[in-house]
């Protein structure tokens, strides 16, 4: 596999503030962000047809992307394998690539999850893993891939997950083989003794990971913050994305007596339900006319 058509480290590799959005949708999300959330979202399994540039440069634009960051972003998912770009005309036209569309599966296993912040209580996945200092890209890759996949680093080389984790499919896809021959994890329990919150705390700074709660469902219980069925869905999917990046599924409790997490999730579902429908009607008239 080449690297252009290597599959990213994990669905939504730039989670975090961008240079290249205004304030119109904070929190701020990249523009390949909000791209992959349109796409895993309305256009995924749809049978559309090609989507115009200018549909895609429009849902950004009302989500604060500036023209010049939006095509330079279509231009670089083209170049990594993740969009095929098609000319009618003067007008350009997007569709997913196979590559896409088992990223945006993959992802899509955790975004419509009914518990994705469950794991069976008790049960927490161990990883070793020991990348050559000359190898830094090789290790920015695994720790990007393990923090998609729920890990968190307890010391050098050494990180936890609650549940039980596949390992060899979190690390195996496109160029982290290598990475997989370097690690080795374990099921564990943690014996008579742990002091299990104080190895929570050492991984994940739960304060954090409640205020990202908190701030999602503030966010999503208010007028939206952007106009368009288009880019209130494509923003629900991105802030999704981004809690299910920071919250790992710590076990019940952990987030305080009143844990925020099944609040998000019913509210995510709520919202994704009652925006579906018009987002994508919004996005078949576009792509007809």
């Amino acid at each position: 596999m080449s690297a252009l058509a290597a599959e990213p480290d994990d669905p939504w590799p730039d989670l975090g503030a961008d240079q290249g959005a205004t304030p119109a949708a904070a929190p701020a999300h990249r523009p390949q962000t909000l791209l992959l959330s349109l796409l895993g979202s309305v256009v995924l399994d749809q049978e559309l047809p090609p989507v115009p540039s200018a549909v895609l440069l429009d849902v950004l634009a009302d989500l604060g992307v500036t023209e010049a960051a939006a095509r330079a972003t279509l231009k670089r998912m083209t170049q990594r394998g993740l969009l095929d770009r098609g000319q009618v005309g003067r007008s350009a036209q997007y569709t997913l690539t196979p590559l896409a569309e088992r990223v945006l599966r993959r992802a899509d296993e955790r975004v419509s999850s009914p518990a994705p912040f469950a794991h069976p209580p008790g049960e927490w996945t161990l990883l070793s893993y020991s990348v050559p200092e000359s190898r830094r890209d090789l290790r920015h890759k695994v720790r990007s891939r393990l923090t998609w996949a729920g890990f968190g680093g307890l010391r050098d080389g050494l990180w936890i997950a609650p549940g039980t984790v596949d390992v060899g499919a979190v690390l195996a896809p496109g160029e982290l083989t290598e990475a997989a021959d370097l690690a080795d994890a374990f099921a564990a329990r943690p014996l008579p003794g742990t002091d299990v919150d104080r190895l929570v705390r050492r991984a994940w700074d739960v304060a954090a990971l409640r205020r990202a709660h908190l701030r999602f469902v503030a966010d999503w219980s208010a007028p939206p913050r952007v106009t368009g069925s288009l880019a209130q869905r494509t923003l629900l999917g991105a802030d999704w994305l981004l809690l299910l990046r920071t919250d790992p599924g710590l076990p019940a409790g952990q987030l305080g007596a009143d844990d925020p997490a099944a609040a998000s999730t019913a509210l995510y579902t709520r919202v994704a339900a009652a925006l579906q429908p018009a987002a994508a009607a919004a996005l078949r008239r576009a792509t007809s006319r």
